[in-house]
């Protein structure tokens, strides 16, 4: 199996770039189109597990569109083969002090395009960083 390969992270970083995009904006219409439409699709959020493209659309659609601004850092995308991919990312939130938010999806590339199947999102609190001496 192929692993990382060129063009299809580009693919994967353009689409997870338009997702993070659309999520700062709350443009549900692209999160929804980006979310594959099937009821095996999910995504385990900070306080709600949802099962099914329906539940992710009702929560998208009834979530406040105040605060969704963030910063990523460590974005890491891995390709496996042609039609898969994992993008993980940390991000920091204002209205978050001291806190590390974590996210997961899983990108299949589908007839109609990259689609996330699953996802997953948490928040900690930020670690303290492990020195090499104390590692």
């Amino acid at each position: 199996m192929d692993i990382d390969l060129p063009d299809v992270l580009a693919e994967v970083s353009a689409a997870f770039a338009r997702y993070e995009a659309a999520l700062v904006s709350n443009d549900t219409a692209v999160l929804g189109e980006l979310f594959r439409n099937d009821p095996r699709t999910l995504r385990y959020g900070m306080g709600e597990n949802l099962y099914g493209y329906d539940e992710i659309q009702a929560f998208r659609g009834a979530r406040s569109p105040v605060g969704l601004m963030r910063r990523t850092e460590r974005t890491v995308i891995t390709s496996y083969g042609r039609d898969t991919a994992v993008a993980s990312t940390l991000f920091y939130r204002d209205s978050a002090p001291g806190r590390v938010g974590r996210q997961m999806q899983t990108w299949v590339r589908f007839a109609e395009g990259w689609r996330i199947v699953a996802a997953s999102v948490s928040m900690i609190d930020e670690p303290k960083e492990v020195s090499k001496d104390n590692a």
